[in-house]
């Protein structure tokens, strides 16, 4: 009867270890040996699997267009290169130094010019005057050859009449007047001599302005030219410059969406649900009381597999060591063995 008893004591003092452990998060041992074949590595490597399959053609496009990015990139650099040759110091000195050369004749041109054009008044003004002694000269010769016209009917009419001495008279004042009419004739060359050449001077003149105002527009044409061009290489080169910066920071973009691509994030697997730490084992039926106390006293060995049993499920691993199931063993034959000595003892 006794070796009964003892039997069924410990098969439900194993029991409730067993239980304690199975609410402690403790799984039996095929479970144990299933939940420690690396689940991490399982669910990354279908992670990966996953992303490989939807992801190779996108990074397939993010490496294109990296390429793509690092050859304008090199295109706009060697762009810049050419422009940066183009526009070298020493060439935009040159150019520089031509313009100056320019200016300054263009300067000259247009003084002398602006010098010229001072004096067209004046020998203007010198025309004017020449013109009007010409036209003086000759009113004379006319008012003289009026009086040798006059004259020359007064002798006719005094020749009729047969006054020699009148007649004579009035041949001296004609004789007079020829003189008088051939210098007067000579002073009107003379003056359309210098109304010719005042005019002669001022078309020179204007000429000269001309000229010069012309050789300062040339001046000037060429000035504008070489201006054109100097800015043009200028120009071409911040172009260059600022294409080349979109091309890089294009060129940063694109391969940082490709390293992006190319390293994809791995997802982590979902973690296991942590059993609650207030969940404790099932309390086993109370023996009889203490007799000083009159209550349920536990004894070292079941307390050892209470305290077991909670830092199992507080720290929720789900697959506990070959010496925590051991030690869990061990306490569950502790309490065994008391049920024993208290069955016999109650005999």
């Amino acid at each position: 009867m006794n070796d009964i008893l003892a039997r069924r004591a410990r098969r439900a003092t194993v029991g409730i270890a067993l239980s304690a452990a199975l609410v402690a998060g403790i799984a039996p041992v095929t479970a144990i040996a299933a939940e420690t074949s690396s689940p991490t590595g399982a669910a990354v490597s279908q992670t990966s699997a996953a992303n490989g399959n939807s992801g190779a053609p996108q990074t397939e496009d993010a490496a294109a267009a990296k390429e793509r990015a690092y050859a304008a990139m090199q295109e706009a650099l060697k762009n810049l290169e050419a422009a940066k040759d183009a526009a070298s110091r020493e060439k935009i000195a040159r150019f520089n130094d031509d313009i100056a050369r320019f200016q300054e004749l263009r300067d000259k041109m247009a003084a002398q010019a602006a010098e010229l054009r001072e004096s067209l008044p004046t020998m203007q003004a010198d025309i004017d005057a020449a013109q009007a002694k010409n036209d003086e000269a000759i009113n004379r010769v006319s008012k003289l050859q009026e009086k040798l016209d006059m004259k020359l009917e007064e002798l006719k009419a005094v020749e009729a009449l047969g006054d020699e001495e009148l007649a004579e008279t009035i041949k001296q004042q004609i004789k007079s007047l020829h003189q008088e009419i051939v210098t007067a004739k000579a002073r009107v060359d003379f003056c359309e001599m210098e109304l010719r050449e005042a005019q002669d001077r001022l078309k020179r003149q204007e000429r000269q302005v001309n000229d010069c105002e012309r050789a300062a527009e040339k001046y000037k044409a060429h000035i504008d030219q070489f201006i054109a061009w100097r800015d043009a290489l200028l120009d071409n080169l911040k172009k260059a410059q600022t294409a080349y910066d979109d091309a890089c920071k294009a060129y940063e973009e694109a391969k940082a969406a490709a390293d992006k691509a190319a390293s994809p994030e791995i997802t982590q697997p979902t973690e296991t649900t942590k059993p609650s730490s207030s969940a404790q084992p099932a309390e086993t039926a109370q023996p009889a009381s203490s007799p000083a106390t009159g209550k349920y006293a536990p004894s070292s060995s079941t307390k050892q597999a209470d305290t077991t049993a909670g830092k199992l499920a507080n720290t929720g691993d789900a697959a506990p060591s070959a010496i925590t199931l051991a030690g869990i063993a061990a306490a569950g034959f502790g309490i065994a063995t008391a049920g024993v000595r208290r069955i016999k003892n109650s005999k």
